[in-house]
């Protein structure tokens, strides 16, 4: 599989660098470098990609502001200096986060986080689920890495998420859909204020799922979908 990618930075010396590590990935292709936002959205816009090296700090346009006005968004790697920035990026659903100065075998990283995201995507990755093993959530002023197989369930409150892992309880500072989207593949809406692993289900009667000491409801309009799943 051969990514088309962009880079993004208003520095050239940063271009040329992700020049020099794109050169030595065969899984890449390099099909144009900008120096600012503007005139790489208006590339993708004829020119689709599948992923972004983008930085965030640039004149006239951020990085997180080309993000926010792309309707249809590629796999985005960030590339800033500024790690606080890395919060609002997870918001973005970027693909993943690289703090300058960073190294080839880290840019390598991202890069085969991207590449097997769109392997699955594509079917070429025989499974259902996505092949990180692992999520950052938001929870409050931190992020927080999740094992994905470690979920059980996640419960959603009025203001908050909470993700009841084999471990811990997290307070996830996300909407419900947007759990659900990252989870996708992993754990099932069964009702409009629950998400469960199937992996974690001890039972089911009645229309209640048992996990572990918990009992979850089945939605009637999720019903449906949650059998067909199981």
């Amino acid at each position: 599989m051969i990514i088309k990618c962009i880079a993004v930075d208003d520095e050239a010396l940063a271009l040329e660098k992700i020049r020099s590590f794109v050169e030595q990935i065969p899984a890449l292709r390099l099909n144009a470098v900008f120096r600012n936002a503007e005139d790489a959205l208006a590339f993708i816009r004829n020119n689709p990609v599948q992923l972004i090296f983008l930085d965030i700090q640039m004149d006239r346009m951020s990085g997180i502001e080309m993000l926010e006005k792309m309707i249809v968004k590629p796999q985005v790697i960030l590339t800033t200096a500024y790690g606080e920035y890395a919060l609002k990026g997870f918001d973005l659903s970027v693909t993943d986060f690289l703090l300058k100065p960073y190294t080839f075998d880290r840019f390598s990283l991202a890069v085969t986080k991207a590449l097997e995201y769109l392997q699955w995507q594509q079917g070429e990755v025989m499974t259902s689920q996505p092949p990180a093993g692992y999520i950052f959530i938001k929870s409050g002023y931190k992020l927080v890495k999740i094992f994905v197989d470690d979920i059980l369930y996640v419960e959603g409150m009025r203001d908050y998420q909470c993700i009841i892992t084999k471990h811990e309880k997290i307070i996830a500072s996300h909407s419900m859909t947007e759990l659900e989207r990252l989870l996708s593949g992993r754990l099932v809406r069964c009702h409009k204020s629950y998400l469960v692993a199937l992996s974690g289900i001890t039972s089911i009667e009645h229309d209640r799922i048992r996990v572990g000491s918990a009992h979850i409801p089945i939605g009637e309009s999720y019903k449906e979908e949650f059998y067909r799943r199981i």
